[in-house]
C-alpha cells in the first residue's frame, strides 16, 4: 500500500481536490437557481415553504400569473424582443468589422481594434451613464426607450462577435479564399461563398453569446429605459424583489432561463452541424461553389 506522501507526489493520481472544488462551485452557483425554479411551481404564495406542485404562477392564476399579469407579461416579451433585435443588429456589424480589421492595416484599424478591446475593460455602468447623458442632454437620435436600449446594447455587445470572428479568421487563414479566387471567383464571391460558410460556427457562437448576455443585462437597459413598458425582466425583478413578490417572479425568471438554455442548445447543435466533417469538407467548399 502506498504511503500518503507517495500518493500525493504521484502526478497521475486522480484529481480529487480539483474535483471537489468543481463540485462545490457547481452546487454553490446552481443550487439557488434550482430552488428558485422549484418554487415557481409552488401551489401557494410562499417562496420558502413548499405547498404542492402547480402551474398557477405561469398561467393558472387569473390575476397574478405571468400570462395574466400585464406587467410581467410585458417585461418578458420586451426582454426577448431586445435580445432578438440587438443580436440581429450586432452580429452582421461585428462580422463586417472583424473582416475589416483583419484586412486593413495601419494606425486607424489599430486604434479601432484597441477601441473594441476597451469595451471589455470599461465598466458597463460608465457606458450606461455616458449613453444616458447623450440621450437626455445632447441632441442626438438616441432616445430613452426601446430604441435607446437597442443602441446601447449593440454598442456594448459589438466587441464579442468581433473578437470571436477574428479568432476564427486566424485559424482559417487566407489559403481557401485565395484558392477560390484562383478558381475564378471574385474577391466578394470568395468571401460570400467560402469564407462566410467557414465562419458560420463563430457567427452562431457569437449570436448565442450576445443573445444570452442581452436578455440578462441590467445596467444599460435600466438607465436607458423609458416608461414601464420598456422595463425588461432584470429591472422588473430588481424593482419587486425587495417588496412582497409572489412565486410569479420565480416563474418569470424561470421562463427567461429556459429561453437562454434554448438559445444555447440551438447554438450548440448548429455549431456541431457546421463543424461536422469540417477537415474533410474544407477543400470541397470552394472547389464546388467558386
Amino acid at each position: 500500500m502506498r504511503s500518503p506522501v507517495a500518493w500525493w507526489r504521484n502526478p497521475w493520481r486522480k484529481p480529487w481536490v480539483l474535483g471537489a472544488v468543481t463540485v462545490g462551485y457547481l452546487l454553490w452557483s446552481l443550487l439557488p437557481v434550482l430552488v428558485a425554479v422549484l418554487f415557481s411551481f409552488n401551489a401557494g404564495r410562499s417562496r420558502v415553504t413548499w405547498q404542492g406542485f402547480s402551474m398557477r404562477w405561469y398561467y393558472g392564476d387569473p390575476l397574478r400569473s405571468v400570462w395574466h399579469d400585464g406587467s410581467l407579461h410585458t417585461a418578458l416579451t420586451h426582454t426577448l424582443w431586445l435580445g432578438v433585435l440587438a443580436t440581429a443588429i450586432t452580429i452582421p456589424l461585428g462580422v463586417a468589422m472583424a473582416l475589416g480589421l483583419d484586412r486593413w492595416r495601419g494606425r486607424v484599424p489599430a486604434g479601432a481594434n484597441l477601441a473594441v478591446l476597451m469595451s471589455f475593460v470599461l465598466p458597463e455602468i460608465l457606458i450606461a451613464v455616458s449613453l444616458l447623458f447623450v440621450a437626455t442632454v445632447l441632441v442626438s437620435p438616441l432616445k430613452l426607450g426601446t430604441s435607446g436600449q437597442v443602441l446601447g446594447l449593440v454598442t456594448f455587445q459589438l466587441s464579442y462577435p468581433v473578437v470571436i470572428v477574428r479568432a476564427r479568421l486566424l485559424t482559417i487563414g487566407r489559403d481557401y479564399e485565395e484558392a477560390a479566387i484562383d478558381l475564378g471567383a471574385s474577391p466578394f464571391g470568395a468571401v460570400r461563398r467560402v469564407l462566410l460558410k467557414m465562419l458560420l460556427p463563430a457567427i452562431f457562437a457569437s449570436a448565442v453569446l450576445v443573445f444570452a448576455d442581452v436578455i440578462d443585462d441590467f445596467i444599460i437597459v435600466r438607465y436607458l429605459s423609458g416608461d414601464s413598458s420598456t422595463e425588461p425582466v432584470s429591472v422588473k425583478v430588481y424593482n419587486t424583489a425587495r417588496a412582497a413578490p409572489t412565486p410569479a417572479l420565480n416563474a418569470l425568471t424561470t421562463l427567461l432561463l429556459a429561453a437562454s438554455l434554448v438559445a444555447v442548445a440551438v447554438g450548440f447543435l448548429a455549431y456541431r452541424w457546421f463543424t461536422r466533417g469540417e477537415k474533410g469538407r474544407s477543400l470541397d467548399v470552394f472547389a464546388g461553389e467558386a
